[in-house]
């Protein structure tokens, strides 16, 4: 019985063991929150690459929570849609010393280009210590949306008026992307709030978006900010915004609320928990045209405020890992 018992726990050991090496070349990879752009930007990069679901083993904890597991050797590549330069990322770097960053491929970007409204863009070398030449990667624009079934004309006017007249007042580094030169930046195919156009069109701006149409079922002067995770740039960034609309704007009191960020956020405005959301304009426009993740649950009362900063594609891994592209993640 003894020896049957062992030979039992044998075959269990055994069969362990060879599950863990069939999964222990797969990379780690974190993607981002189930609830985020990132998670679906990481997706079409991997994709763009031929590398599929179960090619590698996915975290999707917040971009604070996934850096630390970078440091500490628990995950191999961190995929984040950040702006630049990403202090998350600096932060690794400084406790680390060994960051890599890994670059697009030519067929990669025109992939993703052909299957998404990110396009090409270059991070300049001289943006983090660590890199030694240009990084060719994709990015869009992180913009602020609003409900326009809680915000006015007239509050709409004054965000927009804010953003781009007090952004002076804000010291986080993205702060200084929020000028009149690129307040419609990410704004391509979406609507714009009334009170925002009227702001633009007094500026000298020229486009030719739709005019979103109110509908003030339930007009507040309590507005709640969706903005991100604590470990990413909404959140502290979106804290400094509602500081500057709330010290400009008498009709409102704008408090920040920690969230999922993206995609949360739209889905927030559409069911009437969030009037304002920080959003990247790639699944903004989803949201508006009811595609993608919003296939069956179009976003209707959602418009345009104004630009907020690009985000771009930026994946790091460690040299450590002996990873120098995507490409090495396949078999």
């Amino acid at each position: 019985m003894k020896s049957k018992k062992l030979s039992i726990l044998s075959i269990m050991i055994g069969i362990v063991l060879l599950l863990t090496a069939c999964g222990g070349d797969k990379a780690s990879i974190a993607i981002g929150p189930a609830a985020s752009e990132t998670n679906s930007a990481s997706r079409l990069l991997l994709e763009a690459y031929g590398i599929e679901d179960g090619d590698y083993k996915a975290y999707q904890e917040g971009f604070g929570d996934a850096a630390d597991q970078v440091q500490d050797g628990n995950i191999d590549i961190l995929i984040g849609v950040l702006g630049l330069p990403a202090g998350s990322i600096e932060s690794l770097h400084n406790s680390t010393g060994d960051v890599v960053m890994l670059e697009l491929s030519d067929e990669a970007i025109d992939y993703i280009e052909e299957n998404s409204a990110y396009r090409r863009h270059t991070i300049p070398a001289d943006t983090y210590e660590f890199l030694d030449k240009d990084i060719e990667t994709v990015t869009a624009y992180a913009v602020l949306m609003a409900n326009t079934n809680t915000i006015s004309e007239e509050q709409g006017y004054e965000l927009a008026k804010a953003m781009v007249e007090h952004s002076n007042e804000i010291t986080h580094a993205q702060g200084k992307q929020m000028t009149l030169e690129n307040a419609l930046n990410g704004s391509e195919g979406l609507p714009i709030h009334p009170g925002a156009a009227k702001y633009y069109k007094e500026q000298g701006l020229e486009f030719d978006n739709p005019i979103a149409e109110l509908d003030l079922t339930d007009e507040k002067s309590e507005l709640v900010l969706g903005t991100g995770s604590s470990g990413g740039t909404y959140y502290p960034l979106g804290g400094e915004m509602a500081i500057v609309f709330n010290n400009h704007i008498d009709s409102v009191n704008v408090t920040n609320q920690e969230t999922g960020a993206s995609l949360e956020n739209l889905a927030g405005i559409r069911d009437g928990n969030i009037d304002l959301g920080m959003t990247v304009h790639v699944p903004a426009l989803d949201a508006i045209n009811g595609e993608g993740q919003f296939k069956d649950n179009q976003v209707k009362n959602a418009a345009f405020i104004g630009h907020i900063y690009p985000e771009a594609a930026q994946i790091v891994t460690r040299e450590s890992t002996g990873i120098k592209s995507l490409d090495d993640l396949k078999k």
